[in-house]
């Protein structure tokens, strides 16, 4: 959409270590994103930075009401546009480094699946660590992880960081193929089984 484009730009400007895209995901990207989210029963799905929803309507159009679809945002702007536009979730205005203390706010144990739309390879050593262990730590021993990455940002020492942390803090991590329908190319990781 031409406004979320403009949001999301206008926000990156403003922000770019948090916001870390000049626009919205694509609904190729999304939809190899959210693949874990399970098609039965009632799971507790984590959405880490929707920004202005892509994810977000995957995320609803898998779940046809089912479950308990959280997402977390840390731009305000974005936050109130993605309550208005999807009022079946449960949307937060903070910290993926809270997500801990905000399912038990909620009085929801752990999350089944967590997708991440945040720029991993923005943030600083200490950032990505916080955050994979709030994620981590809020996780069913079962649970699945996604996130993206863009192909440019592959050689970055921050995104190699980042991968090798993945691996230390799952049992599987299994790169998907690329999405070259979104802008710029991105590539999806699947993880499972946190490490306690």
């Amino acid at each position: 959409m031409p406004n979320d484009t403009a949001l999301f730009l206008g926000q990156f400007l403003r922000a770019p270590t948090t916001i870390g895209a000049v626009a919205p995901s694509s609904r190729r990207l999304a939809e190899a994103v959210c693949a874990p989210v399970p098609e039965r029963g009632e799971p507790t799905v984590v959405e880490l930075g929707p920004g202005t929803g892509p994810f977000t309507a995957e995320i609803q159009r898998r779940l046809e009401g089912r479950g308990h679809h959280m997402a977390v945002e840390v731009n305000e702007p974005m936050a109130a546009l993605l309550a208005n536009r999807f009022p079946s979730v449960d949307v937060i205005h903070g910290d993926a480094a809270q997500l801990g203390r905000l399912l038990l706010d909620r009085g929801l144990r752990q999350a089944d699946v967590v997708v991440s739309g945040l720029p991993w390879a923005a943030f600083p050593d200490a950032a990505q660590r916080t955050l994979l262990e709030a994620v981590t730590l809020a996780m069913s021993p079962a649970g699945a992880f996604t996130t993206f990455s863009y192909i440019h940002a592959i050689p970055l020492s921050s995104a190699r960081r980042f991968r090798a942390l993945l691996a230390e803090r799952f049992e599987e991590v299994v790169p998907g193929r690329t999405v070259w329908r979104n802008a710029p190319p991105a590539f999806v990781f699947n993880a499972r089984r946190p490490r306690p």
